[in-house]
């Protein structure tokens, strides 16, 4: 199949916050054999290359990328029966991630339900370890098929080899933009989930009295929760949670909780206390917060998710996440981490 191969595209396009620059060239990657034909492509050129899937946890820069954007697109969606009690799942890594999610509930597999409605592909959700609800990509996942651009093959990578933590991993961090990824494979259960879930997820079962649950239950129940408190990004700009729960000294946690008795937080690895951001910027007053001379917001149902509403550029962005971290900042003492990756 030849790779049709793009000039000068908007990547407002491939970002669900829609800012950025253009692309000095992009390709739909639909196959694993297009990796290395595309990187043989842009290496001929002296082009730097970054693949991207959905876009929903990326923000261009206003200068764009002066380069070759390969674009996620490889399908595959395979069961394979383990024993009476699992079966493991290659996906590729393009398909979007909850129609996996989806499709896993349907068969009646347990292990990924409470990561619904999660924008993005498939492959992306072991870059960040994506969670939710108490789950976490590093839980069920078996291993990562990748073509490895120093070695300059497709490698497979077994989960303990991928340097799983809190919402990050080696490809985040000290592999950064060395594998792209083409696969991926899971290995869930045919049991049912069992109480108790996730205290937010807890607190909504108990409300509704429910007591049987399996996978379908549960994804039904966090789309529920999620929709009431998320927008839809194919509706609204953003990129879902923009900044990550900062986690504190226990000792800075106490001196928190003297000034703002109310504050929450649960305790960490370490005798650290993991404090929600959220819960930061509503008590900063950034709650359904419009400024507009930039066009930016904040989410009325959700402090945490940073909307676009009217912004034009990505520097617009930039000035009103810069004002929150600094007055976040000011009234807490506390850093606030950006969890959205700006690209390039």
């Amino acid at each position: 199949m030849l790779m049709r191969i793009m000039r000068n595209v908007s990547l407002a396009k491939h970002s669900t916050m829609r800012l950025g620059g253009q692309a000095e060239y992009l390709v739909n990657i639909k196959e694993r054999s297009d990796i290395p034909n595309a990187l043989d492509w842009a290496a001929q050129k002296k082009l730097p290359v970054i693949m991207i899937g959905g876009g929903s946890n990326i923000i261009w820069k206003d200068s764009g990328f002066k380069g070759l954007v390969m674009v996620n697109k490889i399908p595959g969606f395979k069961i394979t029966k383990v024993d009476s009690e699992s079966s493991y799942v290659i996906v590729g890594s393009g398909e979007n991630w909850d129609k996996t999610v989806a499709k896993c509930v349907a068969a009646g597999l347990h292990g990924i339900e409470c990561l619904s409605l999660i924008p993005g592909s498939t492959g992306a959700t072991p870059i960040q370890n994506v969670g939710a609800y108490g789950q976490d990509i590093s839980q069920t996942l078996v291993s990562v098929e990748a073509y490895d651009t120093k070695q300059q093959q497709f490698v497979t990578i077994p989960a303990e080899n991928c340097g799983f933590a809190y919402r990050t991993s080696r490809f985040k961090k000290t592999d950064k933009g060395r594998f792209f990824i083409t696969s991926l494979t899971f290995e869930l259960t045919t049991e049912n989930p069992k109480p108790p879930f996730y205290q937010s997820l807890q607190n909504y079962i108990d409300h509704l009295k429910i007591k049987d649950f399996s996978p379908a239950i549960l994804r039904e129940m966090v789309i529920a929760i999620r929709s009431s408190k998320l927008p839809d990004p194919a509706k609204v700009a953003n990129n879902g949670s923009f900044f990550a729960n900062p986690v504190v000294s226990a000792t800075k946690y106490k001196a928190l909780q003297k000034k703002f008795p109310n504050i929450p937080g649960w305790p960490v690895n370490g005798g650290k206390v993991k404090v929600p951001a959220g819960w930061l910027l509503e008590y900063a007053g950034f709650k359904g917060f419009h400024d507009r001379r930039t066009g930016m917001a904040t989410w009325h149902a959700q402090a945490l998710v940073l909307v676009n509403e009217k912004a034009k550029t990505t520097s617009d962005l930039i000035q009103f996440r810069d004002r929150i971290q600094s007055e976040v900042h000011e009234r807490y003492g506390i850093k606030l981490e950006q969890e959205p990756e700006m690209l390039p």
